[in-house]
C-alpha cells in the first residue's frame, strides 16, 4: 500500500514555523530569566513547583519524571543538582525498596517562593499580555485539544 504524503500548504507551513519559533522563543526567554533572577533553569523550577503542589511535598521519582515530562535519568540528574542546592532531598520509598521519593525541603520551598513572582511576571509579560482575551481562550482550547490528542490519558486540569 502506497501512502501519499499530505504536504503542508504555504499557510500551514507558515503556521507550523511560527508555532515552533514562538514556542522555542518563549521557553528560551523564560528559562534565561529564571537563570538570571533565581539561579535555576526552568526544568528545576518545574520540579520544585510539582513537589510544592502535592500533599507532603513528596513524590515518587517515577511520578515526578512523568509529571515533568522528563526521562528518569534526566530527572535523577536534576534532582541530584537540586540536592546539592539543598532544595530537594531523596528518601527511600517505604512501600517499595526499589523506589525513591523526592521531597521538597524548606530551603527549596523558599527558593521557589522567591523565584515565583518573577517567573509569573515573565509569563504574563511574554505570553498573556501579548494576547487578547479571545486569543487567550483560543490558545487554551487549542492547547487542550493537542494534549487530548497527544496524551489522551492525561487528566484534565
Amino acid at each position: 500500500m502506497v501512502v501519499m504524503t499530505r504536504w503542508l500548504d504555504p499557510d500551514e507551513q507558515r503556521t507550523w514555523r511560527a508555532f515552533l519559533a514562538a514556542s522555542r522563543a518563549l521557553m528560551t526567554t523564560l528559562d534565561r530569566e529564571l537563570q538570571h533572577d533565581a539561579g535555576m533553569p526552568h526544568a528545576y523550577y518545574e520540579i520544585l513547583v510539582r513537589l510544592s503542589e502535592v500533599p507532603g511535598q513528596t513524590l515518587r521519582m517515577s511520578e515526578l519524571a512523568e509529571a515533568t515530562g522528563s526521562s528518569r535519568s534526566r530527572l535523577s540528574h536534576a534532582v541530584a543538582r537540586l540536592e546539592e542546592s539543598g532544595w530537594v532531598r531523596r528518601e527511600e520509598c517505604p512501600t517499595d525498596r526499589r523506589g525513591q521519593l523526592a521531597v521538597l525541603t524548606e530551603a527549596g520551598l523558599a527558593a521557589l517562593s522567591a523565584a515565583a513572582p518573577g517567573h509569573v511576571q515573565g509569563v504574563r509579560q511574554h505570553l498573556f499580555d501579548q494576547l487578547s482575551p479571545v486569543q487567550l481562550t483560543q490558545l487554551r482550547e487549542i492547547s487542550e485539544a493537542l494534549l487530548h490528542h497527544l496524551e489522551p490519558d492525561r487528566p484534565t486540569s
